[in-house]
């Protein structure tokens, strides 16, 4: 059992780091190109979506919110800043665990990072096709409902519809989205009327086979696949099509910031403490674990280590850099929401467009969504691309089966298999489940993630305090401590239910790794021949 917490050499580690050769990935990326990966990976839908749920829990002191769960992140992002310099190869927290707890710990977090990236680009493609939809609507282009959603998913979308247009017939007044509108529809759902069930059938209008309803969503699977051939056409390409997309999302961002400045009532941000937080730091703690899904990705930046030019310099400067902006854009979001509208008032479902539709702005409300589908466009390809890189990652290690998640096109230069594998799983999972749930495992995986990078910062300070770091996370061991603190919180805040599926998750891993990965590892065998030829 003592080889189980082997780690691997980080003179290995640095030896593989330096090879070179067809076999390879291609070092192409600067700093530029790495800040703007942790800002497409960070800023998607949640910005547009997420803050209203957290101006209803926070009130105006939802920019304290973004700043608390911002500030986990800054914890875990020097630490990770540190470990992408000092050991820059692909696999990120997988790595800097294999180097500092051992193979199985290493595993673990492999693991969980496979929940974080293909679970979360399984989420997000069906957050595109909900903005998709949307957008198709700006045209008066009707979707399918059984083509835009799975079928759960579906015939929750016809219930809620056909619910809203029955409080709205009964209710004239009422406007969507606001507390009254959703205790009504509720209490309609919660009814279950005869009509109601009929009714949300016949706009679903499924066809069936063996007399079940089935439903696909459609554009989510095909999202996922066109960011899927663009990741195998070659880093340097993804690379320029993140780009684009992130200027066009952080442009209507601003946007947002400027024109939103102009119809912002400052009373609303409250004329005391208790007006501003009317639910004191409870509420603050809470929005921050409700909008920490905003903040998720930034770590995807350390998974292009072994495709910087000069990680050393050019990781930390893209992981610090990005998830300082994307804070900035946050708060300012929060704040133009906050002031110009009532927070009582904000809308749950879409809050920001609703803010400009408040002010008859509706030209804007039709760009903010634009705005969201061009983030999670950026946002899957950075999840995709960090998936696939883990892999190879696992796979040089043979934890994976190299042949497979290991082989590197010989034109393109990536791990061509692993992405095309994962992108498939991405666009199957976010076409025929629903991903409400997914989502919130998402945030605990990669909640874990930080901890367990926070840990090793420390341990590695301890055990090899004499390795050359070209950045130094500040104050070791307290920011780390503090990093371990803030997100294991926001960890015990996703509840008991997000627990149990965690472990449940983490056990199949286990059993993956007992039945195959330890039998293959190159550090376990390795280990073996060593001990077989001090026996002799």
């Amino acid at each position: 059992m003592g080889n189980l917490f082997a780690k691997k050499s980080m003179n290995k580690m640095m030896a593989e780091a330096n090879e070179h050769g067809v076999d390879t990935l291609e070092r192409v990326l600067g700093p530029v190109q790495l800040t703007a990966l942790g800002i497409g990976a960070v800023i998607g839908a949640g910005i547009f979506v997420l803050s209203g749920l957290g101006a209803r829990t926070a009130g105006p002191s939802l920019m304290l919110a973004f700043v608390l769960s911002g500030l986990g992140c800054a914890f875990a992002g020097l630490c990770y800043a540190e470990f992408a310099a000092m050991i820059p190869l692909a696999g990120s927290a997988y790595t800097y665990a294999y180097a500092t707890l051992g193979e199985l710990i290493a595993w673990i977090i492999g693991w969980d990072l496979t929940l974080e990236y293909a679970m979360g680009a399984s989420t997000v493609s069906s957050g595109w096709s909900n903005n998709f939809v949307e957008m198709l609507n700006i045209f008066h282009l009707r979707f399918p409902l059984w083509l835009a959603y799975d079928h759960w998913t579906g015939l929750r979308q016809a219930t809620d519809r056909v619910a809203r247009g029955m409080v709205l017939s009964s209710h004239p007044g009422m406007v969507p989205g606001t507390p009254a509108f959703s205790d009504a529809m509720d209490a309609l759902k919660a009814a279950h009327p005869p009509e109601l069930v009929t009714q949300a059938h016949a706009l679903l209008n499924a066809p069936h086979i063996f007399g079940v309803e089935i439903g696909v969503n459609v554009p989510a699977f095909l999202i996922a696949l066109v960011i899927t051939a663009v990741l195998v056409v070659g880093i340097k390409e993804s690379a320029k099509f993140n780009a684009t997309i992130v200027a066009i999302k952080v442009g209507i961002v601003l946007f947002v910031l400027g024109l939103g400045s102009h119809y912002i009532t400052k009373s609303n941000w409250g004329t005391d403490w208790h007006s501003f937080a009317p639910f004191g730091v409870g509420g603050i703690g809470l929005a921050a674990g409700l909008v920490f899904f905003s903040y998720i990705g930034f770590d995807a930046v350390s998974t292009t280590a072994q495709e910087a030019k000069n990680p050393q310099r050019d990781l930390p400067i893209g992981i610090i850099v990005s998830l300082s902006i994307c804070t900035l854009l946050y708060i300012g979001v929060a704040a133009v929401l906050t002031g110009m509208v009532p927070w009582r008032e904000v809308n749950i479902e879409a809050p920001i467009s609703r803010a400009f539709l408040d002010h008859n702005l509706a030209w804007a409300s039709n760009i903010v969504t634009i705005g969201a589908l061009a983030g999670l466009t950026s946002v899957m390809l950075v999840m995709l691309l960090g998936q696939s890189r883990v892999l190879y990652s696992m796979a040089h290690d043979g934890l994976l089966p190299k042949k497979f998640f290991g082989d590197i096109h010989h034109k393109f230069r990536t791990p061509w298999k692993g992405t095309i594998l994962a992108g498939l799983l991405a666009a199957i999972v976010g076409s025929i489940t629903p991903i409400d749930d997914i989502g919130k495992m998402v945030n605990i995986g990669t909640l874990l993630a930080f901890v367990i990078v926070c840990i090793a910062v420390i341990v590695l300070r301890r055990t090899d305090p004499d390795r050359a770091r070209p950045f130094k996370t500040p104050l070791v061991p307290f920011v780390p401590i503090l990093g371990i603190f803030f997100n294991g919180y926001m960890m015990y805040k996703l509840g008991i239910w997000n627990w149990v599926r965690l472990i449940v998750w983490l056990i199949i891993g286990l059993v993956v790794y007992f039945t195959y990965s330890r039998k293959h590892s190159t550090l376990q065998q390795s280990l073996e021949a060593k001990e077989s030829v001090e026996i002799k």
